[in-house]
């Protein structure tokens, strides 16, 4: 049975207080998680497309009002500030670099509400919900894609005995009320090997003791 196993029933808890501290807390350790992969992409049309579909995460996840120009604006300085001014794109807008980042902080709610799906997180909870908002079916694709994938990597770090395609597609499903619905191979995951790296590469790393 899943989860039988001692060590994987005990399973590797990755405290943040373990982790490097977050450039912008305001949008999460996943959206943070997403920039340091697109970084990783080598195919730059796939690292646009990638960085993207980030942006447009964050719009989701910040409340604006007014000019939208300064807003995306905003937005794209934001994810350059994340990739520590190091992602290669072709950004739409000149970036500015942040000097004061406390100053275009904002606060964001504690949840008030349950989260149905706790090894998920709020923060992918609340995005699935938006994905029905979304018209252009590639971006929503896109998303939907990006929004597994880290879901993947939340069970990586939990259970990785649950890590498998059929399961994140149907906790996707649930979580959007049966309207992002997809078929094991429609989306493309990252591999199991690569999420097992990247627990493995989070992992503190232990002092060796010096011998008296």
């Amino acid at each position: 049975m899943i989860g039988e196993d001692k060590n994987m029933k005990r399973g590797y808890v990755d405290y943040n207080t373990s982790r490097e501290p977050l450039i912008l807390p305001e949008y999460g350790r996943i959206v943070q998680d997403m920039v340091d992969h697109c970084m990783m992409i080598e195919d730059r049309s796939e690292r646009q497309r990638c960085a993207e579909s980030i942006v447009k995460i964050m719009s989701h996840m910040r409340a604006h009002d007014g000019d939208e120009s300064s807003f995306q604006k905003k937005l794209w300085n934001h994810l350059s500030a994340m990739s520590r001014y190091e992602l290669d794109i072709d950004y739409p807008y000149d970036i500015e670099k942040m000097e004061d980042r406390d100053s275009h902080r904002s606060s964001i709610p504690y949840p008030q509400h349950p989260i149905k799906k706790r090894h998920y997180g709020k923060i992918i909870e609340s995005l699935a919900s938006k994905l029905s908002d979304i018209e252009d079916a590639d971006e929503r694709k896109a998303l939907t894609q990006m929004i597994a994938n880290q879901m993947k990597r939340s069970l990586g770090k939990w259970n990785r005995d649950l890590m498998n395609e059929e399961k994140i597609l149907d906790d996707l499903a649930g979580m959007t009320d049966g309207k992002s619905s997809y078929l094991p191979g429609e989306l493309k995951l990252i591999s199991d090997n690569e999420i097992l790296n990247e627990v493995q590469q989070s992992k503190p790393t232990k002092k060796k003791k010096k011998k008296k």
